[in-house]
């Protein structure tokens, strides 16, 4: 049995990262010792690198614990985990557009400005925020701020 400090140590994380898998059902100790101490088997470890390499693929932790669930159902196949797992990769993907889609708006907002010492109410990249969805950035070269002067 082994206390949380050296789970934490072996698994190379915190103990107050293991206390925040057991709130969130993800661990268990094993029991606990004569001093109220929480005790840990090598399974804690194991599972611990899961969520660590779980996490590095993208799964939050809903998704892990639908990992673990169905890990630990009998009527569970591989089908299911590959089922979540494209899900997954689907929504990632989603994520990916989005923030290309993000970066290239910031770059046609950078792409506008001159990043000289004009006044804010000057600023061409202000003045596209201003100016909402309605004016695209880049499509308008010379959009001007609706800021007033203070």
């Amino acid at each position: 049995m082994l206390t949380i400090g050296k789970v934490a140590e072996r698994a190379q994380v915190t103990a107050d990262s293991i206390r925040f898998y057991e709130r969130e059902g993800l661990i268990r100790p094993a029991g606990k010792s004569e001093s109220g101490y929480r005790l840990y088997t090598e399974e804690a470890i194991r599972r611990i690198e899961f969520i660590k390499q779980a996490q590095e693929c993208g799964f939050s932790l809903a998704d892990i614990r639908e990992l673990l669930e169905l890990r630990s159902t009998d009527s569970a196949c591989c089908d299911d985990i590959y089922r979540v797992s494209v899900e997954k990769k689907l929504q990632l993907e989603q994520k990916i557009k989005a923030l290309n889609a993000m970066s290239q708006a910031l770059t046609r907002l950078i792409d506008m400005c001159s990043h000289d010492r004009k006044s804010l109410d000057e600023c061409p990249i202000l003045g596209a925020l201003e100016a909402g969805p309605a004016k695209q950035p880049g499509k308008s070269p010379t959009i001007r701020s609706t800021r007033k002067s203070k």
